[in-house]
């Protein structure tokens, strides 16, 4: 209530008690006094009641500036914060090319010399044959005298080969550190935009459960399946990703309740031979449409992106088994060593893969990297992270006929918590983000 309301309720109560009418038996004077007595004390009261009223929007008024003064300050840091990150993110991204560059040009710079060792190298040739012709054709009774000239020379070319070598050598060094120090600076950059991607998943989630659209804030390809989900797509087949740091390729998503699946191993005719060497297994084969292996380096490079889960799906001519795994994939340097934490939510889902905590290489016929004596790929046949040969092996032989008995253990097989080598007809693994677990 403003000042101006508060004298005109004062005006209207004054007005009224001119009105009242009086008692006569009482005195008309002193009665009239009375009633002017109490209405001095209402208009007492409400005028300090205004001015009170008053006293409190202006403070209220002083203390909404300094609120509004301090949130300009705090949005002025943030994104004085975000410039800065940025920044940093440009510095650091542009001292990955040059030293990208610097990289090339030591690589050039090598095989220049590498060129020119092998031209002074025919120079070299040519004289000798040349010399030794002229001395069997014109010299031939001679005592050899070009001969200490020839050794001479061929210990002078020796001399600078030996430097060559040598400065090669050199510079190899120089290009591993320079290769350490590049991956140090790809791995702070990967980090870094994996934290922001994670950010953007939240807020996607978040928008998500309170029921707003999703919108797809971060330009290019999707990082995963989950990825796509997160953007809107609820449809599974055949798209297009691109992980962190590698180049993009086509991947089988299943999407589910949960999430977005990205599936890199199916099985389920017999259509595609997985008897396969290391290469094939590293770089994938197959069809996505039918049966296929994703690929080790696929794999390592959608599974560096941050937590990831594993989840195997096995189904026989009785029924269907399931696990999940924490998952952790180490690159080709560390033969793609698989190591596996149980993550199931119930007792219901079986133990079918081993759970070695050191991590388990990838194995096949021609890379023999089992903890087993034997070469476990080339005996049991396809490739795998053998620990022993009587496991697991997903990628063995397809079982020429249905069977519920005992697998051949060249066939397709898992072993069960009975200790039951059991055959297989249909396999799949899916990987996708270890948060998928809590949006059931």
């Amino acid at each position: 209530m403003n000042m101006p309301q508060v004298l005109i309720l004062v005006t209207i109560l004054v007005l009224a008690a001119d009105a009242f009418p009086s008692d006569r038996s009482a005195g008309p004077g002193r009665d009239k006094r009375a009633s002017w007595d109490d209405m001095n004390i209402l208009a007492h009261g409400l005028l300090q009641l205004g001015q009170g009223l008053k006293e409190h929007v202006d403070k209220t008024r002083v203390q909404m500036r300094d609120v509004d003064a301090k949130l300009k300050a705090f949005n002025g840091s943030l994104a004085q914060l975000e410039r800065a990150r940025r920044e940093r993110d440009g510095a650091m991204e542009a001292r990955t090319k040059e030293l990208e560059e610097e990289e090339r040009e030591e690589v050039e710079e090598v095989k220049t010399q590498s060129e020119d060792i092998h031209t002074r190298m025919d120079r070299l040739e040519e004289k000798v044959d040349e010399v030794l012709g002229e001395s069997t054709g014109e010299h031939n009774n001679s005592d050899h005298t070009g001969a200490p000239s020839i050794q001479a020379l061929v210990a002078a070319q020796n001399r600078r080969i030996d430097q060559l070598v040598e400065k090669i050598k050199q510079q190899q060094d120089k290009l591993e550190k320079q290769s350490r120090h590049l991956q140090t600076l790809q791995l702070k950059v990967a980090h870094k935009r994996v934290k922001s991607h994670r950010r953007r998943d939240s807020d996607t989630a978040l928008r998500a459960e309170s029921g707003e659209p999703s919108r797809d804030d971060a330009p290019g390809l999707a990082r995963d399946c989950h990825d796509l989900f997160l953007r809107g797509h609820r449809a599974g087949g055949v798209y297009k990703i691109q992980p962190l740091g590698s180049v993009p390729f086509d991947a089988l998503c299943q999407m589910t309740s949960e999430g977005g699946w990205t599936v890199i191993q199916k099985r389920l005719d017999g259509s595609q031979s997985f008897n396969q060497l290391w290469e094939s297994y590293r770089s994938g084969f197959g069809n996505l449409d039918g049966e296929f292996w994703l690929g080790l380096e696929n794999i390592r490079s959608i599974a560096a992106q941050g937590q990831y889960v594993l989840q195997v799906e096995l189904s026989d001519w009785l029924g269907q088994r399931e696990a999940r795994y924490g998952l952790h994939l180490e690159g080709e340097e560390k033969k793609f060593a698989l190591r596996l934490e149980a993550d199931s939510p119930s007792g219901a889902r079986e133990h079918v893969m081993g759970t070695e905590g050191s991590g388990v290489p990838f194995s096949t016929a021609d890379r023999d990297n089992d903890l087993s004596e034997v070469n476990c790929a080339a005996r049991l046949s396809g490739g795998w992270w053998f620990s022993r040969c009587g496991e697991s092996n997903p990628n063995g032989l397809f079982p020429r006929r249905p069977s519920v008995r005992r697998s051949s253990r060249r066939e397709m097989f898992w072993s069960s918590t009975k200790g039951r080598r059991d055959s297989m007809k249909i396999t799949l693994l899916k990987i996708a983000p270890a948060t998928i677990k809590h949006e059931q």
